[in-house]
């Protein structure tokens, strides 16, 4: 069964094929394939709406030659009682050529400064953790992730998106109930 992922980043890629690996029964003869897509549409999205539509749109655009795709996002989410006002959380949307599984995994609030920065559009996670100096990497997220280094490495950028893509596939896990 081939799976295509809109990304040509591994974390996302590796995320994927063993996620997917954990039901053999839905998807024999696994083949995860990166698709290169061009969905730049809000840069780092600011809003859980923003984060669903990139997902989607990854996944749409990914979906050519496959039995299903996969979008991966990150972005904000408005979050009441927050210090920042927003959590970063990551969004899997599994397409069918048909219909979208969406789910969402854990969540976490970035360091003031680089929240400021990513909503006043100034410009996305990795550029703003490394700006204020909590990472040296230019892209954290094609690495562990800006995560493991707010957790100290007892969750990954890989660990984040594992669980959303856990959750999106509890709609083929369980097609009767959606």
């Amino acid at each position: 069964m081939k799976i295509n992922v809109g990304s040509k980043n591994a974390i996302k890629i590796k995320s994927v094929e063993d996620t997917f690996a954990l039901y053999p029964h839905l998807f024999p003869e696994l083949e995860v394939v990166g698709v290169d897509v061009n969905v730049e549409l809000y840069g780092h999205p600011k809003s859980l709406s923003e984060t669903v539509d990139g997902a989607i749109a990854r996944a749409k655009e990914a979906f050519v030659d496959c039995d299903f795709s996969v979008g991966l996002e990150g972005g904000l989410l408005q979050v009441p009682h927050t210090k920042t006002g927003h959590v970063e959380t990551s969004v899997c949307a599994i397409y069918d050529g048909k219909n979208i599984h969406l789910g969402l995994g854990p969540s976490f609030e970035f360091p003031k400064k680089v929240t400021e920065f990513i909503v006043e559009g100034r410009g996305d996670a990795s550029q703003g953790m490394k700006k204020f100096g909590f990472v040296e990497h230019e892209k954290i997220g094609t690495a562990e992730g800006a995560v493991s280094f707010l957790t100290g490495g007892k969750m990954t950028r890989s660990d984040q998106t594992k669980y959303s893509i856990l959750m999106a596939l509890v709609h083929l896990e369980h097609p009767e109930a959606y």
